[in-house]
């Protein structure tokens, strides 16, 4: 694991911070962490303290002791649809690495929230008959972070013109509530609406899913899958070769982000070494080493000049974490 300044952030280390390591001596925490290879952007500045949480005991011990002590505190998954300060983050980073998948009956399967949606869940899935979750193909996330964004897709049938999300196939879920008890709810109790749920509201934190899914032949759900991956592969980035959250801004009903900031000439701009990129306006690459403060300015740029050009307001649906 990559640190910075070791000796000059070993002060600040040990004033704010010691009495949670002192609590925690028995759990693996480390220290002046960079956050970039934590997310798909690969992009963030350093955590002073970072635990990645294995089970659901785990982490929620580690989260009861950052609140005795109010050290300010961050959990995520896979960093997929997340833009992290340049300065990074003032507190304890808990990445949330709960696995496990277990077939409950013959439709029904509960996840931890730690797992990645894909490959891991919709593949296992798909091979033994399970439709629903394979809409979801070539998407990164954790079932948590699905859970958080309402995680969705266009449906290949008819043609594209059906948004499935995540929460139809949602039955149940155990969450760690904001006061500290374990509850199982059902997926009402999400609000779940278009990249929305009740966790951008209240500090809940996801531990497990129980997804409701239907039988289907192995063979046609590869079929969709595959459909679903090319048509990705036409207009998103190959995020072995470039970082990306995805879509920057929320959806702009009948209209579309990305087809404002594509007419106003902005595709392939570039501040740094961020670029928005050349197939899809509502998309920002990182060509390599992109900061947040590049990936900033080419927000600010595509809101100014739609307002400009169109009268529409952008509005980020990415989540910002950390200080800029």
């Amino acid at each position: 694991m990559k640190l910075i300044n070791h000796n000059y952030r070993s002060n600040l280390i040990q004033t704010p911070w010691q009495p949670i390591l002192d609590r925690l001596s028995s759990f693996r925490i480390d220290t002046d962490v960079i956050l970039a290879p934590f997310t798909t952007f690969g992009i963030g500045g350093p955590a002073d303290l970072l635990f990645r949480a294995k089970s659901a005991s785990e982490l929620i011990e580690v989260v009861l002791a950052a609140k005795e002590l109010e050290v300010p505190y961050f959990v995520m998954g896979k960093g997929a649809n997340l833009l992290i300060g340049d300065r990074g983050f003032r507190g304890l980073v808990i990445v949330c690495e709960i696995g496990g998948i277990d077939y409950l009956d013959d439709n029904h399967v509960r996840a931890g929230s730690g797992v990645t949606t894909y490959p891991h869940l919709i593949s296992t899935t798909a091979q033994k008959g399970l439709g629903g979750l394979h809409h979801f193909v070539g998407i990164p996330s954790t079932v948590g972070g699905a859970m958080w964004q309402n995680l969705h897709f266009l449906s290949p049938e008819p043609d594209r013109t059906r948004t499935i999300f995540i929460e139809e196939f949602v039955d149940s879920a155990c969450i760690f509530s904001e006061e500290k008890e374990i509850q199982v709810v059902d997926k009402d109790y999400f609000k779940f609406s278009y990249d929305y749920s009740i966790l951008h509201e209240r500090k809940d934190i996801v531990l497990s899913v129980d997804f409701s899914l239907e039988q289907a032949d192995p063979i046609e759900l590869h079929k969709t899958m595959e459909e679903n991956l090319e048509w990705r592969k036409e207009r998103h980035p190959d995020l072995q070769e470039f970082g990306s959250v995805g879509s920057i801004f929320k959806k702009i009903e009948s209209i579309g982000a990305g087809r404002l900031i594509d007419t106003c000439g902005l595709k392939g701009k570039t501040f740094g070494d961020a670029q928005i990129f050349d197939r899809h306006a509502n998309i920002i690459i990182n060509l390599g080493a992109a900061t947040a403060s590049d990936v900033l300015r080419l927000i600010d740029l595509a809101q100014s000049s739609v307002a400009r050009e169109h009268g529409y307001e952008l509005v980020p649906e990415i989540t910002f974490v950390g200080e800029f």
